[in-house]
């Protein structure tokens, strides 16, 4: 088998030019050299594959056999270096995003809009599901990086701060005589409460927490989303536990308020996850510098991104 591929390159410029003049100017070299790969890759194969002609240079039999099967190869090479030119500037490709719906709704959603205006070719792939799992996606290979919440397992993996969540207790008018009240944590142990399912970064925190402070919860429900929690405890069958986000509207409308208690809770963060020492695609580079610049799309009027 021929070593050098460069005499393949020629070969295939000579016979689709019919010439060694025109075939060395598209290839930026001289004539000489294309006269003697030409001879190398002859001497190589065993065989001539070029006749002189009038008009300059055509296949011979063994030459037209030898290029039927080249050439479809050297098209599939020049075929791959484009596409790999085109991944590399940002017109095609994929970005595999883990992110929990806090995560999802709440930070990155703005940063897909935004890369997407910027990158319209790049397909976007978002796993949606807990920080347990998205963080098992990102060890597997399965995504190129992932935005979760604190606390969670960082071995392995390098962790950059993005934006600060807080956990909040929530509650409707059932409840109404614990508003503007400061109430210990205690209290807790004697109200139905709506958490989180255990599998969620959220529900994490929330029962080290608790236990730190000896108090032991025993839930009325556990749900698998913050939104449905917001409903039940709308509904006043019990005092959920969400990120602050989640209930801002039903806040500010008063249709809920939030407990006080003597102690603060726990203040958690947005993370972005990689894999320690692994390089990203062109793409999930490019995502994560607009996540470092904070690099948004313009917005006027109440349809801002308030929460950066």
């Amino acid at each position: 088998m021929v070593q050098n591929l460069e005499y393949y390159k020629v070969f295939c410029h000579v016979a689709r030019c019919g010439s060694l003049t025109l075939a060395a100017k598209e290839l930026s070299i001289s004539q000489p050299a294309v006269s003697q790969s030409v001879r190398l890759l002859e001497t190589a194969v065993g065989a001539k594959l070029f006749a002189r002609s009038a008009r300059g240079v055509k296949l011979t039999r063994e030459g037209e056999l030898l290029y039927a099967y080249v050439e479809k190869g050297y098209e599939q090479i020049e075929l791959g270096e484009r596409k790999l030119k085109q991944m590399m500037d940002l017109e095609l490709g994929e970005i595999h995003i883990g992110a929990s719906d806090m995560t999802l709704r709440f930070f990155l959603l703005p940063y897909l809009e935004r890369f997407h205006e910027l990158c319209p070719g790049i397909r976007i792939v978002v796993s949606n599901a807990p920080t347990p799992e998205t963080l098992a996606s990102l060890r597997n290979g399965k995504i190129d990086f992932g935005v979760v919440s604190t606390p969670f397992d960082a071995q392995g993996l390098e962790c950059e701060p993005v934006r600060e969540a807080e956990d909040i207790f929530v509650a409707g008018r059932r409840f109404i005589q614990y508003k503007n009240r400061m109430l210990d944590l205690k209290e807790l142990e004697r109200l139905p409460l709506i958490l989180l399912e255990k599998n969620t970064s959220t529900r994490s925190c929330m029962d080290r927490f608790l236990a730190e402070n000896r108090v032991e919860v025993a839930p009325e429900f556990e749900l698998a989303t913050s939104d449905m929690i917001v409903q039940f405890a709308l509904r006043s069958l019990g005092v959920g536990n969400v990120v602050r986000d989640f209930a801002e509207k039903e806040l500010e409308e008063g249709t809920l308020f939030e407990l006080r208690f003597n102690k603060m809770l726990p203040k958690r963060r947005f993370c972005v996850v990689t894999v320690e020492g692994e390089q990203p695609s062109a793409a999930a580079k490019r995502m994560l510098e607009l996540i470092r610049t904070k690099d948004l799309p313009e917005r006027n009027g109440n349809d801002s991104y308030d929460y950066f």
